[in-house]
């Protein structure tokens, strides 16, 4: 088939960089558009972008022009992946909509809007027909937060076949998540940062609204109590979290645990996504995994590994989850929710 057109908006970021390394080759979709600011506008994309990813630019990408208004955007363009800093996007991604262009956005603006579906979709991709509620001809589907991310899918998981009372999570999180420059060397290297700004509020609501429950063209949020901690580290890519459930009646076995996450089966498969994996989840029996180095990039980063599952002292069960920030809990998380939408509206 001919593949869709789609832009890239916050074009030269980290999120968008991983956006146009993640595309290169897709077999759905072809960038012919990238937005970023005033400074890169009317520049080549070669020479507007400082790249730090360990493939090099794509030939189709390199001579691509940025723009910096919606306006230049091409009528053929049809969805937008938008990387763009929260400062900006709920203007610019409001403005696409408005043009009829489909907005799927890794920014955090528009994750909270009633309307607006947040999706981790192998939990909740039945949140998608929340876009037939919006007035837009453009529809716009965001994914979470990248510390939401990874243990969301696991407790999403569980929480269907044990409803969860309560969660408590701590984050170990990699410099990537606060793009580039980031963190002064002299402030991470040998050094761990117990505050990342706003990152600990996502975790505590974003969960709330995806394993919730669609009734009536609305989500009816899940009654679960989290607490968070999250803690920024001297390494590249990967989350890794420690994960404590406590469930709302007799708790399941950790064999029973481990063996509805081994056997966990995505719902996407069977709609043939090009990012959709059947097994999504890798459970490690062994103490000292998953590690961050080691397992970040399972499933090519699509993947989310736990390891450590046990017995909980003080809630039911805990476990260590780790996922790659920047490709599931970021760019390729949103690649995989337009494969959805795009079957979704038959695009």
């Amino acid at each position: 088939m001919e593949k869709i057109k789609v832009g890239v908006l916050g074009a030269t970021g980290a999120v968008g960089q991983r956006f146009i390394q993640l595309l290169e080759n897709h077999p759905w979709f072809e960038i012919n558009f990238l937005l970023a600011s005033e400074k890169s506008a009317n520049k080549l994309y070669k020479d507007a972008t400082n790249w730090k990813l360990n493939t090099p630019i794509p030939e189709n990408i390199k001579n691509l022009m940025i723009y910096s208004n919606p306006l230049d955007a091409p009528k053929n363009t049809k969805i937008m992946f938008s990387g763009l800093d929260n400062s900006i996007a709920l203007e610019i991604e409001q403005k696409f909509a408005s043009m009829g262009k489909h907005i799927v956005s890794n920014s955090k603006n528009h994750r909270m809007f009633e309307r607006v579906p947040l999706l981790i979709p192998e939990v909740n991709h039945e949140h998608i027909k929340l876009i037939y509620t919006q007035s837009e001809k453009g529809k716009i589907i965001t994914n979470p937060n990248c510390s939401t991310t990874f243990f969301t899918l696991i407790a999403g998981v569980l929480n269907k076949k044990w409803p969860i009372e309560s969660i408590f999570v701590v984050t170990i999180q990699a410099i990537s998540g606060a793009g580039y420059p980031g963190l002064s060397s002299y402030d991470i290297l040998d050094n761990v940062i117990p505050h990342i700004e706003g990152e600990e509020e996502k975790m505590e609501t974003e969960p709330l609204k995806i394993m919730g429950k669609l009734k009536n063209n609305r989500i009816d949020y899940a009654s679960i109590k989290i607490s968070s901690s999250a803690n920024r580290v001297a390494v590249i890519d990967g989350h890794l979290e420690t994960l404590s459930i406590k469930f709302s009646s007799t708790p399941p076995s950790i064999d029973e645990v481990k063996t509805e996450l081994n056997n966990f089966i995505s719902p996407l498969y069977n709609l043939n996504l090009p990012s959709a994996h059947k097994n999504p989840i890798q459970v490690f029996e062994v103490n000292d995994r998953p590690q961050t180095r080691i397992d970040r990039d399972f499933l090519n980063g699509m993947g989310t590994s736990v390891g450590r599952i046990r017995k909980d002292s003080i809630f039911d069960i805990k476990m260590t989850v780790l996922g790659h920030n920047t490709i599931k809990g970021a760019a390729g998380g949103a690649i995989l929710n337009a494969e959805l939408l795009v079957k979704e509206l038959n695009i």
